[in-house]
């Protein structure tokens, strides 16, 4: 879980550049970030709404438990 000023500071982003708060959330190699910047260069406000949901929506600890209890 992310504390409230890490969780701040990625809003702010998303909202000033959407790609970089999804890029300090999840990285910049992943999915997440190729889905937002494609949707930031073709519209700033598409960009901006996946990355409040990606932010504020979508766990990026999802995938570590389910992995885990494979191995």
């Amino acid at each position: 879980m992310s504390s409230g000023c890490l969780l701040l500071c990625e809003i702010l982003l998303s909202i000033l550049l959407p790609p970089l708060g999804i890029c300090l959330r999840y990285g910049c190699c992943t999915v997440e970030f190729f889905i937002c910047l494609v949707l930031t260069i073709l519209g700033y406000l598409p960009g901006i709404i996946y990355a409040l949901y990606a932010i504020l929506c979508v766990n990026p600890d999802r995938d570590a438990d389910r992995y885990e209890r494979l191995a």
